[in-house]
């Protein structure tokens, strides 16, 4: 421990994993804690919270648990006001929630493409409108919101509300970012790319056909270092971004990928 992020106090919403291994959430939330943080665990999914939960205490980290739905205003809202009770303040908000539903403009519907922007991107405006005030009279905060590489440029398993959503997340932070630059606000977008988590093999494995080792195979060979990374690679990216390191940098977009983005197309 360097204690990067000693004595400031996280929100990490999607902090869960929706099923087994280490998502991107979970991981950061564990990071945040190991380098001096409190933290408070936000996810949909209390069990899933609760195992995030067990893992930073099991290593000496002080975190609490919040059941929330993130795409409801009221359940953003309480998030914002239960961490002012409990540690009195909010340093860093870390916001990872994200679903994809797989398809084109044809084989979308209008329910999917609401309730993937109503996830991941208006989730991510009540959770900034509700936290930005108390950075505001502390003097200052740090934003960090997970968008994707798929936000500039197309993937081989087509989600356009996805790629949509993910988009509006990097135009949605550069403006905070500019909007608060002088109060002492930080915002900042990471860009993962391809990576072996949870929810990319929950999310994806249908549209490779059902062969999960199969996906990581093609998608590992899609990667100019030959492999995805994971959940620890948004992890740390995302600690640099909270800590006193990066604290010149504003309306930035991290991209987290072994270099995928600079290939000509993504096969």
């Amino acid at each position: 421990m360097s204690n990067r992020v000693k004595g400031k106090v996280a929100i990490v919403t999607g902090a869960g994993s929706i099923g087994l291994g280490m998502g991107n959430g979970k991981a950061s939330a564990i990071v945040y804690a190991r380098e001096g943080a409190q933290v408070m665990i936000v996810d949909c999914n209390i069990d899933a919270a609760n195992e995030t939960r067990d893992l930073i205490q099991e290593e000496g980290g002080d975190c609490i648990v919040f059941k929330a739905d993130v795409s409801k205003s009221n359940d953003c809202k309480s998030i914002v006001e239960n961490c002012i009770q409990t540690y009195g303040r909010i340093d860093i908000l870390h916001n990872n929630v994200g679903i994809e539903v797989p398809g084109g403009i044809n084989e979308i519907d209008e329910e999917d493409w609401d309730k993937t922007m109503t996830v991941n991107l208006k989730s991510m405006f009540l959770t900034c409108k509700y936290s930005i005030p108390h950075m505001e009279k502390q003097g200052g905060g740090c934003i960090i919101n997970i968008s994707s590489v798929n936000a500039i440029r197309t993937l081989s398993a087509l989600s356009v509300p996805y790629s949509a959503s993910k988009a509006g997340v990097i135009a949605l932070t550069r403006e905070i970012a500019i909007q608060y630059a002088a109060k002492g606000i930080r915002a900042n977008t990471i860009l993962p790319g391809l990576m072996n988590t949870p929810l990319a093999v929950t999310a994806l494995t249908e549209a490779y056909g059902g062969d999960v080792k199969e996906m990581i195979k093609m998608r590992d060979a899609m990667c100019p270092m030959k492999k995805q990374g994971d959940a620890w690679d948004t992890a740390y990216s995302a600690l640099f971004l909270a800590s006193e390191e990066a604290k010149y940098i504003t309306g930035a977009n991290l991209v987290v990928d072994g270099g995928f983005t600079c290939t000509v197309k993504s096969n």
